[in-house]
């Protein structure tokens, strides 16, 4: 499924970074933005969830979030402010002229989105997976974990989740300095704010994924949410068929 055509396009940070940008498909915009440690390739392209919703009428936007994939990857502290990610996104849907788009994400993708949303954007539909409400509302609860990963490369047993991020990691080609900024960025949105999120949306997540929460005090939350559960666990419910099918059956509704 990853021979679907690809378009590159480069946008600009907020402070002018490159954001690399893959664009496919004709159609409705969708902006959809990938987890902590991945980037658009290996979240929508490679399991083809992409292929899946351009199939359908889509033409899909996917970013590159700084400091991952094939966007800009500064090492210094001063790149990765509060929010750095939420104005990153809100530069995009501006410099690609977007108006009516659907938005969506993973993981930290889905927080992003969230702090989009809080911020002004104004999407028709939206798309949080791989999310509960905890991983909204004390955003850093994860923190300490990546931060022990990411300052402790090659000390991990062999099976362990540590070992299991750390590969994840090399598979997908990721700086660790970058990363390890990023933890900088990340911003608590409160229920209060949460619950004003007036668009349909569509929670997704892994029958065994509580990284970030229960998806469904998520979805209960929302004036109008609702929850869909997928195989796997918060590493591999995004590689599963069902979560593009879970996409496609929410924005073609």
């Amino acid at each position: 499924m990853t021979d679907l055509p690809i378009e590159r396009h480069d946008v600009k940070g907020y402070d002018g970074l490159p954001i690399a940008v893959h664009v496919a498909g004709e159609g409705r915009d969708l902006v959809l933005i990938h987890g902590y440690f991945s980037n658009a390739y290996t979240n929508w392209i490679r399991y083809g969830h992409a292929a899946k919703l351009v199939a359908a009428g889509f033409r899909v936007i996917m970013p590159d979030l700084r400091g991952h994939g094939e966007s800009g990857k500064p090492h210094d502290h001063a790149a990765y402010p509060p929010d750095a990610l939420t104005d990153d996104g809100l530069a995009l849907i501006e410099q690609m002229g977007l108006t009516d788009y659907d938005l969506g994400g993973y993981s930290l993708g889905a927080r992003t989105t969230v702090r989009m949303l809080a911020r002004g954007a104004t999407p028709r539909r939206v798309i949080l997976a791989g999310m509960g409400l905890r991983g909204l509302v004390q955003s850093l609860d994860n923190g300490g974990y990546y931060k022990n990963v990411l300052t402790n490369l090659g000390t991990f047993e062999r099976g362990t989740s540590q070992w299991m991020t750390e590969a994840f990691l090399k598979t997908t080609k990721g700086d660790p300095v970058a990363l390890l900024h990023i933890l900088n960025t990340f911003v608590d949105t409160p229920e209060p704010v949460i619950a004003g999120i007036m668009q349909p949306t569509r929670i997704i997540c892994g029958a065994d994924d509580q990284d970030n929460g229960v998806a469904q005090e998520l979805a209960d939350l929302l004036p109008h949410g609702d929850f869909v559960e997928v195989p796997g666990n918060h590493m591999n419910a995004v590689t599963r068929k069902e979560m593009g099918q879970a996409m496609v059956d929410f924005l073609t509704a």
